[in-house]
């Protein structure tokens, strides 16, 4: 086993992180210049295999995709050793959150293939998130991160005693999540949130020993104020423990073992879109990411298309899709495009980032509050995947949020109106005749509802 079997790389200016870097999570170009400097994870998916393990921990079963098992066989760790690391930090999870991580369900459902008009052949799959750690999707990335935190200091890469706090923007599910696993793993953490957080989830922050900093806006000051504080942390040494991918792009990673349970579910049978709401992006790149790496090696027949979903009251991604599409040759009409073609427009819209990903110039305001994100920050990966699948970003109604919302109530699933807002999308494509009734279609449903 090699470390060389993943890589971290910018995918704005091309530095690549040292093998044994141990906080390969942020470009070292990264500045003030206009290149929009995002580090992603590389995996040789022509030297490796997709695992057929049974394990019911993602981190386990998945592990030999993971850049943090690689460092560490590279090291000299041994497998099991690996293992007990992970079965460590799953137990401090447990006596945290009640439970750790676990492959989650993916089913057809139905009820909504039924009052959606599929046919038998076709129908919605729901992949349900909502039992997972703090109650949605958000702790598979940072248990990621936690995992890769753990073995750099296993392995003496961090330096004697150096620990330094973690920190994170969000006002809700993220927050929530990384609260968590800091506190199973030991860690500091500072969250920063909007002046509006929900009572009770920033009395559930403290109650998990995290220190909140409550973020006004400023007046002309354009972007998230909990973001834009966030950044002050790091430039002051703060770790990253976020999900925002260009604040540190290995969070990605761990958001992948959804798109890679997804490809184990299936067993070989072909799925035709998955619809994914977006908020900062982080969700649909891991599993656009996760999906293509599947199919390359081989687990999944092909990738779905890929759709999101966000709000009329603020939709950066859309916009972002919009101009880079324009840089392709032709009528702009839908379908997929060659990876040769978005790479070539990728490079150019990731080296004038203002001119295609800015903050949304006003509040939004949507019941899907957990997608109001200013920006998406993930935009280079997620509109990538959107063209080369064929799919499209989709702009929802505050009617269709509430319809979908009304929908999911009846698969019995405690979902929240954030966590299915993907179905709002599917919606919209069912509507336009974008999915047929044959078709198959995977809907995430990614947050609990909470009180």
């Amino acid at each position: 086993m090699s470390a060389a079997l993943s890589s971290i790389a910018c995918a704005g200016c091309g530095w690549v992180a040292k093998a044994t870097e141990a906080y390969p999570f942020r470009c070292v170009n990264a500045g003030d210049d206009d290149v929009d400097h995002i580090l992603v994870r590389v995996l040789d998916t022509a030297a490796l295999r997709f695992p057929d393990g049974s394990e019911p921990d993602p981190f386990a079963r998945y592990r030999s995709l993971m850049h943090a098992y690689h460092l560490a066989m590279d090291a000299g760790l041994t497998d099991e050793e690996y293992l007990q690391l992970i079965a460590g930090l799953e137990r401090s999870v447990a006596a945290v959150d009640g439970h750790g991580f676990g492959v989650t369900p993916l089913r057809r459902n139905a009820v909504l293939s039924d009052r959606l008009g599929f046919a038998a052949a076709g129908g919605v799959w729901i992949k349900d998130e909502t039992a997972n750690v703090s109650g949605s999707h958000k702790g598979r990335h940072l248990m990621g991160l936690m995992i890769h935190l753990e073995v750099a200091e296993r392995l003496g890469l961090t330096g004697a005693g150096d620990r330094p706090d973690l920190a994170i923007a969000s006002c809700g599910n993220a927050a929530l999540a990384a609260a968590v696993v800091a506190r199973a793993g030991g860690r500091r953490l500072r969250v920063f949130v909007p002046v509006d957080a929900e009572p009770g989830i920033v009395a559930r922050l403290r109650q998990l020993g995290a220190a909140v900093v409550p973020c006004p806006r400023e007046p002309g000051v354009a972007g998230d104020p909990a973001y834009l504080r966030l950044r002050q942390e790091l430039a002051a040494g703060a770790v990253p423990f976020t999900c925002q991918g260009n604040e540190n792009g290995l969070a990605i990673e761990g958001g992948e073992t959804i798109g890679y349970e997804i490809a184990s579910e299936l067993a070989g049978l072909a799925i035709d879109h998955i619809v994914i709401q977006v908020g900062g992006g982080a969700l649909a790149s891991a599993c656009a990411q996760g999906l293509r790496e599947a199919a390359e090696l081989g687990a999944i027949p092909r990738e779905p298309r890929l759709h999101t979903v966000q709000t009329g009251g603020a939709h950066p991604l859309q916009r972002a899709y919009t101009r880079v599409r324009a840089l392709l040759p032709g009528d702009g009409s839908a379908g997929p495009v060659s990876r040769a073609d978005v790479e070539r427009v990728r490079a150019v819209a990731a080296h004038h980032r203002s001119a295609y990903m800015w903050p949304w110039e006003s509040e939004p305001k949507s019941i899907a509050t957990g997608i109001l994100d200013d920006e998406t920050y993930d935009w280079q990966a997620v509109v990538s995947a959107m063209l080369t699948t064929g799919g499209q970003p989709l702009v929802v109604t505050e009617d269709r949020l509430a319809e979908a919302s009304g929908l999911a109530a009846m698969t019995g699933i405690d979902v929240d109106p954030t966590g299915s807002a993907g179905l709002a999308g599917l919606l919209d494509l069912r509507q336009a005749g974008v999915v047929g009734p044959d078709q198959r279609v995977i809907v995430l449903f990614t947050g609990v509802r909470r009180g």
